[in-house]
């Protein structure tokens, strides 16, 4: 019998992905969603309302194991006080509500492998390489990665493997930051952020899915893993590149920071800063990335 992967955030960029990628390899996927879908012969979708702490239990009770990657986004709306709270609640309170139906229900799935960020060392500059043990930050991306792996480790007091996935930029086609940045680069007028010497650790989501289900398959696995290739890209590198994909040299002048900063305010810190991150820690344990190189990842995106 197949095993059972539930996934939370499974209807979205990632979720999506990573689904198709666990049906070609045997398992059946059951999703968390707060809206009603028709099932499939090997999807299945359930009910859950964070907000109310409601569940539709059998999602759980049929699970093997359980990946979290639930959570509001992060970038997409302004830092209000309301935004903030809303952004950690949906990390910390959805995964209260898993660790409080496997309670209820006395079950044991066989891993729990929650989503994280490398924001988790903080929204600064900085030319060291940070691993998974380098300190976490106190501002409000690091606060919030700190608070969503604590949550998440409340998984180990149920005798349940617990992994966290510590992710940097990722990259898909027409997904994720490709999604905004694609249409004003193939019109050329594409340009570096601020100084464009901040770093951006990124990782092609083929490769991250692909860590997933290293992370469920993989009993060795605890504790946290960084998910970026660390090849030092600069944000002018990864400009550069993305223009070439599309067939010509960057000619514009750098959007200056202060600009950057007057329309995306406390956001700003998401583009203009950056560290890079090593991923010694899974590559140690046999793992391959399938795209290292940053012009091959992007050819890749637009196919």
């Amino acid at each position: 019998m197949s095993k059972n992967v539930l996934i939370t955030g499974g209807t979205g960029f990632i979720g999506r992905y990573l689904t198709e990628k666990l049906l070609e390899r045997g398992y059946t996927v059951s999703i968390l969603t707060r809206n009603s879908k028709p099932n499939t012969d090997r999807v299945s979708y359930y009910i859950w309302d964070v907000t109310s702490q409601s569940i539709e239990e059998a999602a759980v009770h049929n699970a093997d194991y359980i990946i979290h990657l639930a959570g509001e986004n992060i970038v997409e709306e302004r830092w209000t006080s309301k935004r903030k709270t809303l952004i950690l609640d949906s990390r910390i309170l959805s995964i209260q509500l898993i660790y409080d139906t496997l309670k209820k229900l006395n079950k044991r799935v066989d891993a729990f492998v929650s989503a994280s960020g490398i924001g988790y060392y903080g929204t600064v500059n900085g030319e060291g390489i940070c691993t998974e043990n380098t300190l976490p930050a106190n501002d409000f991306v690091g606060t919030v990665c700190q608070e969503w792996e604590k949550s998440a480790d409340l998984m180990i007091g149920l005798g349940i493997r617990t992994v966290k996935i510590r992710t940097g930029m990722v990259l898909g086609k027409n997904e994720g930051i490709l999604k905004k940045l694609t249409p004003i680069f193939k019109k050329g007028l594409g340009s570096a952020l601020g100084s464009g010497k901040q770093y951006m650790p990124w990782i092609h989501v083929h490769d991250l899915c692909i860590m997933y289900i290293e992370a469920i398959e993989n009993g060795k696995m605890t504790g946290s893993y960084n998910a970026t290739i660390n090849d030092s890209t600069t944000n002018l590198i990864f400009s550069r590149e993305l223009a070439n994909s599309f067939g010509y040299s960057m000619w514009l002048p750098n959007v200056p920071a202060f600009l950057i900063r007057l329309m995306l305010g406390e956001r700003a810190a998401l583009v203009l800063t950056g560290r890079r991150v090593s991923s010694d820690k899974i590559k140690k344990l046999g793992f391959r990335f399938q795209f290292k190189n940053l012009k091959k990842a992007l050819k890749n995106c637009q196919k």
